[in-house]
């Protein structure tokens, strides 16, 4: 499969949605990341799995260096497990409904790494129930044919990542800013929910 056809098919699996700014720039890097792994017989259930036990790594070590590379692994592998069905030709609706439910699985548990470092817990609550309500608000518009990425947010994905990254390397090396970071997560995941349902519901009603 080469490039063009990947484009395609992933716009058409999430409602026809267009593939510009960072959406192709991420697409381009998984692109380039699967292909290898389809060679040698890598499946997109593989890489699910890897995200999640990457994500469980973080939560059991968040204190530890290594945190920081269970962190990266665990986006990483979350990303490109879709990339790779499609570079495979393995895709299909239980594929998709399980590589969503395992990036919600995995992004619970690195807010409960969060949690472990000392982050406020109703914060965190809040930061995740609106993370939550925009992934479903995407998946449901999807579900009506709709395009499901809908509008790129404040705080995507790789934002919220990049936010516990920032908090797991200011504890390695000694500052404890947990409850600002929280805050700002909570903020953004606010402001980027208020992005989403204008956008959806301005989709929704022409």
């Amino acid at each position: 499969m080469d490039k063009k056809e990947f484009f395609a098919t992933w716009s058409k699996l999430h409602g026809g949605a267009k593939i510009e700014g960072a959406v192709k720039a991420w697409l381009n890097i998984s692109f380039a990341s699967v292909r290898p792994l389809a060679r040698i017989g890598v499946t997109p259930n593989i890489l699910t799995l890897a995200g999640l036990f990457f994500a469980v790594a973080l939560w059991m070590f968040p204190s530890s260096w290594p945190a920081v590379i269970f962190l990266v692994l665990s986006l990483f592998f979350d990303g490109i497990d879709g990339s790779l069905a499609i570079v495979t030709r393995v895709t299909s609706k239980f594929g998709a409904f399980t590589d969503s439910f395992v990036d919600r699985l995995s992004e619970l548990f690195w807010a409960l790494a969060l949690y472990k470092l000392g982050a406020p817990v109703i914060l965190i609550f809040i930061a995740l129930l609106a993370t939550f309500t925009q992934e479903y608000m995407r998946a449901r518009s999807g579900g009506l044919g709709h395009d499901e990425v809908g509008v790129v947010t404040i705080c995507e994905r790789p934002v919220r990542a990049s936010l516990i990254f920032i908090a797991l390397i200011l504890n390695l090396i000694g500052f404890e800013l947990f409850d600002w970071i929280t805050a700002a997560w909570t903020v953004m995941q606010g402001i980027s929910l208020a992005q989403l349902t204008i956008s959806t519901y301005k989709r929704l009603t022409i």
